[in-house]
C-alpha cells in the first residue's frame, strides 16, 4: 500500500526438519541470467492475515516459452527436493481458525522395536503385511495389476496399543513421508492427502477418526462435512499410489459403514483388544525392563489384572518402582518385589482410583469414553518444530 521501493529482501527462518532451520525469502526479487536469457522472478510467502495463503513465484521474461520451461523445472525440483519428503509432520491449527493450514510441525521419527508390542498371535503380522509388506512389493504388485493404495483401521478400547502400533509402523517405514492429523486438524485432510500423493511413498495417520466419521444417521439432521472430505479424498487417490491410510478409533461401532467397509478406503480392520493372561504376563516383563524384578507369585498378579489394558500394566510397574524408590536412599537398579507390586495394584484398584482406571482404559473402568485427541503421540519428551 506504500508503493514498491528498493530495499533488502524479507527473510524468515523456517524449520526444514526437527532440528534444522533455513532462512527463506518471504518477499523479494530474483534477477537471473542464463545463457543470454534474462528472467525476473517475484517470490512472495504466505500471510495468514490476508488471502495470500501459499507461496507464489511469478516469472517475467521476454520469451514466454523459456519462462514456462523455468516454471516447469522449478515444479520438478519442488517435488524432488521437498523439505517434507521422508519427514514425519503434522498440520496445526492456523491462528486465524480454519483460515489456512496453520503451522507444520516436524517430529523425530519414533524408534519402536517389534518386541515392544504385545499382541495376540498373528495380529502384528497382519498389520505389518498390510502396511510394510505392500510397500516392499509395490513394483511387482503394480506390474501384476494390483492396487497398492491401502487403508488400515485399528480399533479397540483406549490404552490397548493402537497408537504404539502406529508408532511402530512409522518407525519402520523409513522411506515414507508421514502426515499425521488428529483432533482439530482433521479438517485438513485434503491438503494432507495432496502432500501425501505428491511425496509418495507416504503414510497418512488419522487418529480418533470417530470424532469426524460418526455414522451419518447417528444424530438426526446432523451432517459432518469433514466426514465427506475424508471419504472423498481417500477415494480420489489413485489405486496405484503408494499411500497408506492408518486410522485409529476407540469406537468402531460409531464409524460410518462406508468408511469401514468399502475397499480402497479401509481394506483391513484390526481389533487391538484387552490383553489375555499370557499377554499380561509378557507386558509385566516388558515394563519391568531396567528393574530388578523378584516376583514369587507372578500368577497372582496376572489374575488380579484381568480386564486391564497395556497402559494399566505400564502404570502398575511404574508405581511399584516408585514405592521401592521411596522406601529409602540408594542408587542403581530398583528391586521390585511382590509386596511393591501388590501394594501398587491395591492402590490402582481402590474405589478412589476409579477415574485413574477410566483414564488408563480397560474393563476395570466403570465408564469409558473416547480418548481426547492430542498431538503428543510422537513427541514423547521432545518438542516439535513449527513451520
Amino acid at each position: 500500500m506504500m508503493g514498491v521501493r528498493i530495499g533488502a529482501v524479507d527473510l524468515v527462518n523456517l524449520p526444514v526438519g526437527p532440528d534444522e532451520t533455513l532462512a527463506c525469502v518471504q518477499f523479494g526479487l530474483f534477477l537471473i541470467e542464463e545463457r543470454g536469457t534474462r528472467f525476473v522472478t517475484l517470490m512472495r510467502g504466505p500471510n495468514e492475515q490476508n488471502p495470500q495463503q501459499g507461496v507464489t513465484l511469478e516469472v517475467l521474461c521476454a520469451d514466454r516459452e523459456k519462462a514456462r520451461t523455468l516454471l516447469h523445472d522449478l515444479r520438478e525440483l519442488m517435488v524432488a527436493l521437498n523439505v517434507f519428503r521422508n519427514q514425519v509432520i503434522s498440520f496445526g491449527e492456523s491462528q486465524m481458525g480454519h483460515y489456512g493450514i496453520g503451522p507444520v510441525v516436524f517430529y523425530h521419527r519414533p524408534d519402536v522395536s517389534r518386541d515392544q508390542l504385545v499382541m495376540a498371535t498373528g495380529v502384528l503380522e497382519s498389520v505389518e503385511r498390510q502396511v510394510l509388506g505392500i510397500a516392499s512389493q509395490r513394483d511387482r504388485l503394480r506390474a501384476s495389476g494390483q492396487h497398492v493404495k491401502r487403508g488400515l483401521l485399528l480399533h479397540g478400547p483406549p490404552g490397548t496399543g493402537k497408537t504404539l502400533s502406529v508408532r511402530y509402523l512409522v518407525s519402520n517405514a523409513r522411506d515414507h513421508t508421514v502426515v499425521m492429523l488428529t483432533g482439530g486438524a482433521l479438517h485438513l485432510v485434503r491438503p494432507a492427502c495432496g502432500l501425501a500423493r505428491l511425496l509418495q511413498p507416504s503414510v497418512v495417520v488419522l487418529e480418533d477418526i470417530d470424532l469426524v466419521a460418526e455414522e451419518r444417521g447417528a444424530v438426526p439432521g446432523y451432517r459432518n462435512p469433514v466426514l465427506f472430505d475424508v471419504l472423498n479424498v481417500m477415494d480420489g487417490i489413485e489405486e496405484d499410489a503408494d499411500v497408506a491410510f492408518l486410522l485409529t478409533t476407540n469406537r468402531a461401532d460409531l464409524l460410518e459403514p462406508a468408511l469401514a467397509a468399502r475397499p480402497g478406503r479401509v481394506d483391513l480392520a484390526v481389533e487391538i483388544g484387552l490383553p489375555d493372561d499370557e499377554a499380561r504376563r509378557r507386558l509385566i516383563e516388558l515394563y519391568a525392563r531396567g528393574l530388578d524384578l523378584h516376583l514369587a507369585d507372578l500368577d497372582r498378579v496376572v489374575r488380579r489384572t484381568a480386564g486391564v489394558t497395556a497402559s494399566f500394566i505400564k502404570e502398575l510397574m511404574r508405581k511399584a518402582a516408585l514405592m521401592t524408590a521411596l522406601e529409602g536412599e540408594g542408587s542403581g537398579r530398583l528391586t521390585v518385589t511382590d509386596e511393591h507390586v501388590n501394594a501398587a495394584l491395591d492402590e490402582l484398584l481402590a474405589d478412589e482410583s476409579a477415574l485413574t482406571r477410566v483414564l488408563l482404559g480397560g474393563a476395570l473402568g466403570e465408564k469409558r469414553g473416547p480418548r481426547r485427541p492430542g498431538t503428543d503421540w510422537l513427541l514423547g519428551e521432545e518438542e516439535g518444530q513449527h513451520a
